[in-house]
């Protein structure tokens, strides 16, 4: 049983899917790692690294793939590296099924078992898998400190001879995993924090860490499937804009991670709240990616409107490479072990984790969803 781990060709990308000190762990289950020269350069992890953990180091991608059972990567493959894969191996990696659904067609007619590991369910045996988790905690934490460095101001409160400067105040919307890690970062900088999500239950959550929760008079549950949020009524929705607006106004940073699965993210800052707040203030934007929670972010893109300044980051995790290559590794060689039984793949589909996740196998795109988007029955 082989396993290869690719290099990532993607632009901004730095992650590495497999760091060295999973490879003996892998070992142990009767596989062979074989790295492409370079692989994890970017994230800080050397040839010599993984070759010291006992991986073996190929010069090429078509040199590594020759006899591999297991393909590992970060972002999705393009379709040149699609054609260099072993008919019927297996590829575990970041693979956006729904907006790119032309890619999984490619993968089922190369007979590709394809794994979308942001499809791993949300259940309490698949935890140590869940990437999407992993790696937003990654993002709430480098949004928090690429808002404050952005800022022309202190987030902490400071008592000095030249007077005393207030705490900044930082408003994070969405308390999912990202905008957790975003309030509890916030608070470490001495920040005042205050926080609004349409779920209720993670009130209790923000205010362990330290912030404000920021209620709707009238209750409205947006707790959907799997404990993400879902989709409110017009009406709700316009009485959440409505309450944000309230709050904004005088806010040093906001952070915002609201996000609907397979949905474009709901808009939660309009201009005019953007014309409210004063100049010098930062939106960072973690929902850029999926249309933006701010009507004028731009993917990738830095907007000042009005001396405020909206960023849209494209790759939060690349840029905390090592930790989030750490924990990416950690979840999918967790998901391995799953895979791999006594050095033999086993490909149970009554398993809910694989059956969840599985979005190509023998030749049929299996993921609903994404058939649906193909226009197949």
């Amino acid at each position: 049983m082989n396993i290869a781990v690719m290099g990532e060709t993607a632009a901004g990308e730095n992650r590495v899917a497999l760091i060295p000190s999973s490879v003996p762990r892998l070992q142990k289950l009767g596989c062979e790692i074989s790295v492409v020269s370079g692989a994890g350069t970017k994230a800080h992890y050397q040839d010599q690294d993984y070759e010291q953990a006992g991986a073996k180091i190929c010069p090429d991608l078509q040199s590594v793939m020759k006899e591999s059972s297991i393909i590992l990567k970060v972002q999705p493959p393009t379709e040149e590296e699609i054609a260099t894969f072993p008919k019927n191996a297996v590829l575990i990696s970041l693979l956006s099924p729904l907006s790119q659904p032309d890619l999984i067609k490619s993968l089922a007619d190369a007979s590709i078992t394809a794994l979308a590991l942001e499809l791993i369910p949300r259940i309490t045996r698949a935890q140590s898998m869940d990437v999407l988790s992993s790696q937003a905690t990654v993002a709430g934490y480098k949004a928090v400190l690429s808002g404050a460095s952005e800022l022309g101001k202190f987030l902490p409160m400071f008592m000095t001879a030249a007077g005393t400067i207030r705490p900044g105040k930082v408003l994070i919307l969405g308390a999912g995993v990202a905008g957790l890690q975003a309030i509890a970062t916030a608070r470490r900088l001495g920040a005042k924090v205050e926080a609004f999500d349409v779920r209720p239950a993670v009130k209790e959550q923000i205010e362990s860490l330290g912030a404000s929760f920021i209620e709707m008079e009238e209750e409205v549950s947006g707790e959907g499937e799997g404990g993400y949020a879902k989709e409110l009524s017009e009406d709700q929705h316009q009485k959440e804009l409505e309450l944000i607006a309230t709050h904004i106004s005088d806010t040093d940073l906001v952070i915002t991670t609201a996000q609907i699965p397979g949905k474009p993210a709901p808009e939660l800052i309009t201009k005019a709240m953007i014309e409210s707040m004063e100049a010098g203030s930062v939106i960072i934007d973690l929902a850029a990616s999926t249309g933006g929670n701010c009507r004028l972010t731009q993917e990738g893109e830095t907007v000042v409107v009005n001396g405020v300044k909206i960023i849209g980051p494209a790759n939060l995790p690349s840029e905390i490479p090592v930790h989030a290559s750490q924990m990416f590794s950690k979840n999918v060689e967790t998901l391995l072990k799953e895979l791999v039984q006594e050095g033999e793949l086993s490909l149970d589909f009554s398993d809910e984790v694989l059956a969840g996740t599985c979005v190509s196998h023998a030749g049929e795109i299996k993921h609903a969803l994404t058939r649906e988007k193909l226009g197949l029955k």
